[in-house]
């Protein structure tokens, strides 16, 4: 089983920064894919981010905005959001271990409670 707890979440204006923190316990998480996802009020839950070993992936919503980082060292996954626009306003959520499509919800075995996000214009 792997525990996840995302922090570093706030209020901040339009065109600000903001970075998310998702610290890991239990079983190793080097090997597996984590992400990122985010829900808005009345919304499903979407893609954000993820990362692989070796590769990153995006929503096209927020290339060149945000950026996931890991450090399996530490077992904490990282967002970095530039640019911050009121619409990526949400409830950030971590994931882990990926088995399938990484842009699909059912796809994540493990999730945390999230940290909210709120972006004013």
């Amino acid at each position: 089983q792997v525990q996840l707890v995302e922090s570093g979440g706030g209020l901040v204006q339009a065109g600000g920064s903001l970075r998310v923190s998702c610290t890991a316990s239990g079983r190793s998480i080097s090997t597996y894919a984590m992400g990122w996802f985010r829900q808005a009020p009345g919304k499903e839950r979407e893609f954000v981010a993820a990362t692989t070993r070796s590769t990153s992936y995006y929503a096209d919503s927020v290339k060149g905005r945000f950026a996931i980082s890991r450090d399996n060292g530490k077992r904490t996954l990282t967002l970095q959001m530039n640019s911050l626009r009121p619409e990526d306003t949400a409830v950030y959520y971590c994931a882990a271990r990926l088995v399938g499509a990484y842009s699909d919800t059912k796809n994540w075995a493990y999730w945390g409670q999230g940290t909210q996000v709120t972006v004013s214009s």
